[in-house]
């Protein structure tokens, strides 16, 4: 299997919800919810998209190259590079008729496994969204991170007891899902002040990540409450319509509270050159959302792993061309102004 006959496989797989277009860019699928749209008239989508993409990198081929080293350090443990899977769940509805939930996450979280990442799972409103996920995670041995809507706090404890309980090396809440029109039901469900965090974080010796920061402000507050990370992200423009884009905001963020919490970033980030623009932007690792689903549609967990090389092998080339030999040396001055 090619990468092409991935994203043909792709075409047949997913419902004629997603057209896995060229360029996975928001406008041909806005307004597509269930499905892969951004909320609305897509701008939110689309901004994550078009932000990264005006970015410019400057080329430095004046250096001594003793090695390029794509490794990043999280959770106690090293990954091959410093982007992974983030959270899809409620497969069945979005893309209906192929996967079931379970096998969706199985193929993501194996994927990314085989490849030296991990993947972030999902919760919804139904109980299979969030035990697929666990599940999953429990049989490649933990390495896995779920994520946990953002429930009453007592529902969120019992859930991260269940992530406790199958060996995952870290969990999330994607507070950013509090807007999400599927989720309104009965159940609590919403944002969370400073107070409530604390006691999330503190409940749990796993380290903690909130999903779903857009200003500085809401980062502060983060740390605040002693969360690991933040994910730097709009929900892939998917709850609310004419927000920026993350690379709009994330560089004012990173200022603000980088070195004292690990900030990964998600939205819009498509290519290894995209992964490496976002470190520059001053994130820590990235999320991938869309084109992880594609390439688990398409192929399994061998597109899955297929599409972290290809993405992997294109940021290495771009470390190269860049005269960066380690994550650490990614930094702002990478980035043509």
């Amino acid at each position: 299997m090619n990468y092409n006959e991935v994203l043909e496989n792709a075409r047949k797989n997913m419902a004629g919800r997603c057209l896995v277009c060229k360029e996975c860019n928001g406008v041909a699928c806005k307004g597509v919810i269930p499905g892969p749209g951004g909320k609305g008239s897509g701008s939110s989508f689309i901004n994550n998209y078009q932000r990264f993409k005006e970015l410019r990198i400057n080329m430095d081929l004046v250096y001594r190259r003793t090695g390029i080293d794509t490794n990043i350090e999280l959770f106690g443990r090293t990954f091959k590079y410093p982007f992974f899977a983030a959270p899809i769940s409620a497969v069945e509805i979005h893309y209906p008729g192929y996967f079931s939930e379970y096998e969706y996450s199985d193929a993501v979280v194996k994927g990314c496994k085989e490849a030296g990442v991990l993947a972030f799972t999902g919760d919804g409103e139904t109980k299979a969204c969030l035990l697929s996920g666990l599940d999953a995670i429990k049989a490649v041995g933990g390495v896995g991170v779920p994520t946990i809507k953002p429930w009453g706090v007592k529902e969120v404890k019992e859930k991260i007891k269940m992530a406790e309980d199958v060996g995952a090396v870290a969990i999330a809440m994607d507070i950013d899902a509090a807007g999400l029109p599927i989720l309104a039901t009965e159940r609590e469900i919403g944002p969370k002040p400073i107070e409530d965090l604390r006691e999330l974080v503190n409940s749990t010796k796993l380290p903690f990540i909130v999903k779903g920061i857009m200003t500085p402000d809401s980062a502060e507050r983060a740390l605040e409450a002693g969360v690991y990370g933040i994910v730097v992200s709009n929900h892939g423009g998917r709850v609310l319509d004419n927000t920026p884009g993350t690379a709009e905001v994330l560089p004012e963020i990173a200022k603000r509270v980088g070195g004292k919490m690990k900030i990964f970033v998600d939205g819009g980030i498509r290519t290894g050159l995209d992964v490496f623009k976002a470190l520059a932007l001053g994130s820590d690792a990235v999320l991938i959302g869309r084109p992880y689903a594609i390439a688990a549609y398409g192929g399994g967990a061998e597109g899955v792993a297929m599409y972290t090389e290809r993405i992997g092998t294109e940021f290495a080339q771009t470390m190269v061309m860049t005269g960066r030999q380690s994550l650490t040396e990614i930094d702002s001055t990478a980035l043509w102004k």
